[in-house]
């Protein structure tokens, strides 16, 4: 979803965004019109900066996109169970095969192994099938001017225009996912400017149609963010009696001959090196899944910023290279989205920073969640039930 570096006032604008963050919402015709004056202070001609914004149209349906996006409510059981079947393992397996020296050079040249690049294929675009069908000018310029994030919407809109001067993007032609991000492995134009790889040597980049290009370009993107070569990034491990739950999740790290000292077992095959640092996370609770994860685990985060989509992303990642079924356990009863808020709101009371309160379980929620658990007593797992939320 997210280097060729010709404009530095576009790079720079992509990455620092603090004066133009709060510019957002009002009138949006006058909105454009002061992109368009951005656009040429950067030193766009002017007759390009009105072509590319000639036909942009806000459209709703992109905000609507936006706050639906539910099935980030779901406990992981569920939404791991949803994202992944066995057609998309049978298909995972037959696009290997299709593209096994593609992913040979991945693995070789940026260190990034194939689960990982199939993983995010697929749950993508189904392995390029189904790339979205919003323009994405309109879907880019419609969140800048939408003042739920700004500051990471308005500068794709740039290098979404640096896109179009270097023919790599039609404002009124290209088209992809609601919130802008284009290709097989739905790249942000900020990430294709930056990270893009000609992988089939045609002179050109294509990550609607050339899965070289897309595959290759997304192994560069996580090599640039910090991927560490053929190391590990997730193994499924089990917990022992007694293990002291606040040592849980992803804040803590220990080694993995401390995880094992710690009575921290592999439900599969062996652990990797003993001297690597790693957090053992139980995104359902001790009573349900639990896995040991590594520093390339926290790279994904760049992909994608939810924490249940990239635990369950990386977990497929572990099934297309081998790994069985996790152990399923039995957790403990979770909140539903009004409960979820309610905690959340709560927890802002106490003190504590869970992020937004959206009623999503992310990073920020698990570990207030975890820090007030310890303080009353509770398992500190990091994973609210409706006990917590009535002591709260």
């Amino acid at each position: 979803m997210r280097i060729l570096p010709v404009m530095a006032a576009v790079l720079s604008v992509g990455l620092s965004t603090a004066a133009h963050a709060q510019s957002c919402g009002g009138n949006f015709g006058a909105f454009v019109e002061g992109l368009k004056s951005e656009a040429a202070s950067q030193g766009y001609d002017r007759a390009r900066i009105d072509s590319f914004f000639r036909n942009v149209r806000q459209d709703q349906a992109v905000i609507n996109a936006d706050r639906r996006q539910g099935i980030f409510q779901r406990p992981f059981l569920d939404f791991s169970r949803a994202l992944i079947s066995q057609s998309r393992l049978t298909n995972g397996q037959r696009n290997f095969e299709r593209q096994r020296s593609v992913f040979d050079r991945a693995q070789q040249q940026y260190g990034v192994q194939p689960g990982i690049l199939l993983a995010f294929w697929a749950f993508e675009t189904d392995f390029g099938a189904v790339q979205g069908d919003f323009n994405t000018v309109n879907a880019l310029v419609t969140l800048a001017h939408d003042c739920r994030r700004p500051e990471l919407f308005r500068p794709q809109v740039f290098a979404a225009l640096e896109m179009y001067r270097r023919g790599m993007l039609d404002p009124v032609q290209t088209r992809g996912a609601w919130a802008g991000e284009i290709g097989m492995v739905q790249k942000l134009p900020s990430d294709i400017i930056n990270y893009a790889v000609d992988g089939d040597g045609d002179g050109r980049i294509d990550l609607q149609r050339s899965a070289p290009d897309a595959l290759l370009s997304a192994a560069a993107m996580l090599r640039a963010k910090g991927w560490r070569p053929n190391e590990p990034w997730m193994h499924e491990v089990a917990l022992p009696q007694g293990l002291d739950l606040t040592q849980t999740g992803i804040r803590n790290e220990l080694t993995v001959s401390q995880w094992e000292q710690l009575g921290v077992r592999p439900t599969h095959g062996r652990l990797p090196s003993g001297n690597l640092r790693a957090s053992v996370i139980v995104p359902q609770g001790h009573r349900g899944p639990a896995f040991m994860v590594f520093h390339n685990f926290r790279v994904l985060f760049e992909w994608n910023q939810s924490f249940i989509y990239v635990t369950t992303a990386a977990y497929f990642a572990t099934r297309l290279s081998g790994a069985p079924v996790y152990q399923a356990g039995n957790p403990e009863t979770g909140l539903n989205q009004d409960q979820m808020r309610q905690l959340q709101q709560r927890l802002v009371q106490r003190g504590f920073d869970v992020g937004a309160v959206d009623g999503i379980l992310g990073a920020n929620t698990r570990a207030a969640v975890q820090d007030v658990q310890a303080q009353l007593g509770l398992p500190a797992d990091g994973w609210p039930t409706p006990q917590l939320l009535g002591m709260l």
